[in-house]
């Protein structure tokens, strides 16, 4: 079931984002090489923990997942498209990382997740970059009042697909709200005006997730969690939770 919310529970879930967006800016801040991604993790739950937030992701196990998610932050380097688990191995120059973290703050949820290279990006590393951040701002750009969802997905994946990138099918954006993951959901490629009419008071996360090979193909790691590209390419994702309103799209996850 799809839930409209309110402008009270909108500003809510705005406190909720912003705790997001610095936590992910905290991260991206301390990623340096040589650096654990279980410290990066740590990054991510002190800010959470000095906002008197908790996180949705801790603890979190869908159907497909053999066992809870143990961080609060997802870290998915190089290869790795979404879902990345923090272990103790470590940054090196020219990694491309995708960080994706949540917060629950007075009920409400946050999600949001942005790419980055430590140290010196490669060419092409800024090229799948640049390109997906500009995939989710046409998203973001396509969620307004009477637009549909498939308006959005459409955005989302003619710019990918121009690109020559590929885009894995089953996974993409969600709705959002009292729960990390709630209905619609919001596939990154797709027919416009297609799908549910996009109301004031709906939010979603949008967020689109590039491979560099051209392919669409995955495969879930040995952890169960991490998703690789099949052709070792490299991947970008970048995702902000945005509230349709009939003044615009709002962005909730900013810092």
């Amino acid at each position: 079931m799809v839930e409209i919310k309110t402008d009270a529970a909108m500003d809510a879930m705005r406190v909720a984002g912003q705790v997001v967006g610095q936590a992910l800016e905290a991260v991206r801040a301390a990623a340096a090489p040589g650096m654990r991604l279980l410290d990066l993790d740590e990054v991510a739950r002190t800010v959470l923990r000095e906002a008197g937030a908790d996180s949705p992701f801790l603890g979190y196990r869908p159907s497909f997942a053999p066992t809870p998610f143990p961080a609060v932050l997802c870290v998915s380097v190089n290869d790795a498209i979404v879902h990345g688990v923090p272990d103790g191995s470590r940054l090196r120059d020219g990694d491309l990382v995708s960080i994706d973290c949540g917060a629950l703050l007075d009920g409400w949820a946050g999600d949001a997740a942005l790419s980055f290279t430590v140290g010196t990006a490669r060419p092409e590393d800024q090229r799948l970059m640049d390109t997906t951040r500009q995939a989710l701002e046409a998203g973001i750009a396509a969620a307004v009042v009477g637009a549909r969802i498939g308006d959005i997905s459409h955005a989302i994946g003619s710019i990918g697909r121009a690109a020559g990138y590929g885009i894995p099918e089953d996974f993409g954006g969600h709705g959002i709200g009292r729960q990390m993951h709630e209905d619609p959901a919001v596939p990154n490629d797709g027919r416009p005006r297609r799908g549910m009419v996009l109301r004031h008071g709906l939010v979603l996360a949008i967020e689109p997730m590039f491979l560099a090979g051209g392919k669409n193909d995955y495969y879930a790691a040995d952890d169960g969690w991490t998703l690789r590209t099949t052709d070792a390419s490299r991947a970008a994702h970048f995702e902000h939770t945005v509230a349709v309103t009939s003044e615009g799209p709002r962005v909730l996850t900013m810092p």
